[in-house]
């Protein structure tokens, strides 16, 4: 058997340095297609994967509406809360875990004198932030509950940045200053940035440049730390003149997420909102009916349309084009295999079956297939070069021409070119020895 497929790659291999210019037309037709194929599809691939599988369907994000249906997008409450309500639903406690969190951006002075200090972007949040998110460490950890009620001066930080500051090594229990204040580092996170970046949709740091700091949420209001992120006061909201004013008014800008590990507990806490927001109305703070949410991470990034449209458009583009390739690579190898329509004829009148005309022609189209999809490589790797044309550069540069890629775009080249050689095959096959014998 394996005798025999090497024998139809010989011949395959023959008839294809026969004609190199019609070979030559049918490897780039293949090699192009998946090339625009894959480009796009690596885009597409790191903007719609679920950045946290093993728990999306256990984190929601709460929603309650502060404002009013006059204010409201469709109906749908604002996508974060304000300070009062943020507070409140963490004051409750009403699951097993919860966090909120503000996006910061903080200067950070070296201890060499000689360096300069540089901001680096991080979060404000609660130290069930790390548990929640299965956040990995290479040193220490998060901070613990007493801490966030001590509002203690502890911080998180990325490896990168402890490798930039400490040189790598265990920073744990090691001082560092930020904005002039001094933080005791607990822990140092692994390589840690999931796309998009689910837990701050709001803010539009989705695809943005990973965070290297993490402070207690307490510890930040104290500091009067401003947010680096969105600030919504939506059609009817005030800043205020001041800051006590602006914390109590309508203005949403802080992140809320909790943990919910059955249906039970989901259904318990969308009742505890709805609840919540009709306390509300009855102190006479909200003149509405409850108008709540409670999504799990899927459905937030459905709402939040994560997936860039442009990806999708792109995408269905190029799986047209590539499927236009496909079609003239029919039509070259039809032509190819009926212009041997005399040799066609000469094998099966010495005995080659249907079947042998198959594999050996299915051979040849193999070859053009890996041999077009090795271009294909090849032209996806340059053409990630030219991704950020296309795509804002925070996505582009997501897209990587790795080792699943490189086999991916292997296989569906042959796979393709295959599939559309059987109809030639097939006309191929047909052909009458004794037609081909006589007019020969």
């Amino acid at each position: 058997m394996s005798g025999m497929f090497v024998h139809n790659l010989r011949l395959g291999a023959r008839s294809l340095r026969k004609n190199p210019v019609l070979t030559a037309l049918m490897v780039m037709a293949i090699g192009f297609g998946v090339a625009a194929s894959m480009i796009t599809y690596a885009v597409f691939r790191a903007v719609s994967g679920d950045p946290i599988p093993q728990k999306s369907s256990q984190l929601f994000v709460p929603q309650i509406d502060n404002r009013g249906p006059q204010y409201n997008n469709g109906g749908e409450p604002p996508d974060a809360l304000n300070y009062t309500d943020a507070v409140a639903l963490m004051k409750a406690h009403q699951a097993r875990r919860q966090t909120v969190l503000f996006a910061v951006r903080l200067s950070v002075l070296p201890e060499d004198a000689r360096k300069a200090p540089f901001k680096v972007p991080g979060y404000a949040a609660t130290g069930d932030f790390f548990p929640m998110f299965d956040v990995p460490f290479q040193y220490g950890s998060g901070w613990s509950a007493a801490d966030d009620d001590a509002h203690a001066p502890v911080i998180v930080i990325s490896r990168s940045l402890n490798q930039k500051l400490f040189g790598g090594a265990n920073s744990v229990g090691k001082e560092i200053v930020l904005d002039d204040q001094q933080y005791r580092v607990v822990g140092v996170t692994e390589t840690w940035d999931p796309k998009p970046r689910f837990f701050d949709m709001f803010s539009g740091h989705a695809y943005s440049e990973p965070s290297q700091v993490y402070i207690p949420f307490n510890r930040a209001m104290d500091l009067k730390i401003e947010t680096a992120g969105n600030n919504n006061c939506g059609g009817g909201g005030k800043r205020g003149d001041d800051r006590e004013s602006w914390l109590r008014g309508q203005c949403v800008w802080i992140s809320p997420w909790v943990e919910l590990s059955s249906a039970t507990e989901v259904e318990r806490y969308r009742q505890f909102l709805a609840s919540y927001a009709d306390d509300q109305r009855r102190a006479g703070r909200f003149n509405w009916a409850p108008n709540v949410r409670l999504r799990d991470v899927p459905g937030w990034l459905e709402y939040k349309h994560a997936v860039p449209p442009e990806s999708r458009i792109a995408l269905v583009v190029a799986v047209g084009f590539f499927v236009i390739c496909l079609v003239n690579t029919i039509g070259l190898l039809l032509a190819k295999f009926m212009r041997r329509a005399s040799e066609i004829g000469v094998r099966r009148a010495l005995g080659a079956s249907r079947a042998d005309i198959y594999r050996q022609f299915l051979a040849e189209a193999g070859m053009v297939g890996l041999a077009g999809g090795l271009l294909g490589v090849v032209l996806t790797g340059v053409g990630m070069l030219g991704v950020g044309l296309v795509f804002e550069p925070e996505i582009a540069h997501l897209a990587r021409l790795d080792l699943s890629l490189v086999s991916l775009a292997l296989l569906v080249a042959i796979a393709a070119t295959v599939l559309a050689a059987f109809y030639p095959t097939w006309r191929a096959a047909q052909v009458q020895p004794a037609w081909q014998l006589k007019s020969n």
